[in-house]
């Protein structure tokens, strides 16, 4: 069992301080600094996301979702980075992959994910599709000769894409209209893979961008046939990873607006003598930490085994939009500093924006609350505001026969 010497509740950013230094430069310079994944690798932090056998530390979920926030607080183009190739792509690794013993054909992969001596990427959305899976058109195929498969499509917005050094794909098994689904490790140092960088918003240290794929070769082993329900309870860590950023993007911001409420003197007293500051702190901190709670019971049930879809699906929503309102507040308080290009809080609010829709879109996690508490699968039917209302008749005859439009 792991022993906790933190509140479960309030973390810091201490273990990190470091990171969270570079944390302006990894924004500037739009690249974390190479100090950042050495202090990373080195803190044991992905090791927390994996059991011992897999070369992990087991840790609990408060333990766990703590030092989550530690690093998402310090550095949240770091965090991302990170923690995608370290619990996304490893945990995907080890859930589908054949990882047992020494040997087996997916061993040494897992080993570099949880180590850090690789960084993943998971690419699941394309140029023209996100979160609708009917549209991907990623296909890997058997390849003419030599036994294996080659995969042959393009993934964009894809965290880590420019950087990484092997890729967890979604793809469909066959052609376009196949409905058979697989999980692909790509190794993307070599010929056949083209990468891109795309310019973002916020975590702009973060690699992000795209991967085109030309009959990329891919060994047998490393293509998967996974059911595409069954997958979706596997990107439930997504999910979590993005909640848990928010959290610690709303913790950084309301430790900036507090030290600046108490610095800042205004009408011959503190900001943080006057009502209003005072009541936009208070509710920010009520807020993150019914969030963190939330991220805790979430993960505890994900560790256990739960796929815990509704759960973390509410936290998902809950704590990404709780990031944009709390750091709304800072620029408030903050004034025109918050909105002064290279500000701790410029850039905390422009990060907080990444994760509402990110790892799934907030919007679209709505309908799956819906249907977890007994309101059925969305249903898209075609639907035709206008003709009911008669706008839909030409009496003129200019566009075409009456009644078209």
């Amino acid at each position: 069992m792991s022993v906790i010497t933190d509140s479960p509740i309030r973390s810091s950013a201490r273990r990190f301080t470091g990171i969270a230094g570079r944390a302006g430069l990894a924004d500037s310079a739009c690249a974390i600094p190479a100090q950042n994944w050495r202090e990373v690798a080195e803190s044991g932090y992905i090791r927390l996301f994996h059991p011992q056998e897999s070369g992990g530390t087991g840790a609990g979920a408060d333990l766990m979702v703590g030092r989550m926030e530690e690093l998402a607080q310090a550095c949240p183009s770091t965090y991302w980075s990170a923690t995608v190739s370290g619990l996304l792509c490893a945990r995907l690794v080890s859930a589908y992959g054949n990882t047992s013993g020494a040997g087996a054909p997916h061993e040494e992969l897992l080993s570099s994910l949880v180590s850090g001596q690789r960084l993943g990427a998971f690419a699941v959305a394309e140029t023209t599709a996100g979160s609708d899976a009917s549209t991907q058109r990623t296909t890997v195929r058997r390849a003419p000769t030599g036994g294996g498969y080659v995969i042959s499509g393009e993934k964009s917005r894809i965290a880590n894409a420019p950087a990484a050094d092997v890729a967890v794909v979604l793809a469909r098994l066959g052609d376009r209209a196949d409905e058979r689904w697989c999980l692909v490790f790509v190794d993307l140092t070599q010929p056949g893979v083209h990468r891109y960088e795309l310019p973002h918003l916020g975590l702009r240290g973060m690699p992000w961008g795209g991967l085109v794929f030309t009959d990329t070769p891919v060994r047998a082993q490393d293509v998967l046939e996974v059911p595409l329900g069954e997958l979706s309870n596997g990107m439930t860590w997504g999910w979590l990873l993005t909640s848990v950023s928010a959290i610690g993007i709303a913790e950084a911001a309301l430790a900036a607006s507090v030290r600046h409420a108490a610095r800042r003197v205004s009408f011959g007293l503190p900001l943080a003598h006057m009502e209003g500051v005072q009541a936009q702190l208070a509710q920010s901190r009520a807020e993150i930490d019914a969030a963190k709670l939330l991220a805790r019971r979430a993960a505890a049930e994900r560790l256990a085994g739960s796929p815990a879809r509704g759960l973390i699906a509410m936290l998902k929503v809950y704590a990404t939009e709780l990031g944009v309102r709390v750091a709304q507040r800072a620029v408030q308080i903050h004034g025109a500093f918050g909105v002064t290009t290279g500000h701790e809080v410029e850039r905390l609010y422009r990060d907080a924006q990444m994760n509402v829709i990110g790892a799934f879109s907030s919007n679209r996690l709505r309908e799956v609350i819906a249907e977890e508490i007994g309101l059925g699968a969305a249903v898209h039917e075609p639907f035709d505001w206008v003709r009911p209302a008669g706008l839909a008749s030409d009496p003129a005859g200019l566009d075409g026969p009456a009644g078209s439009i």
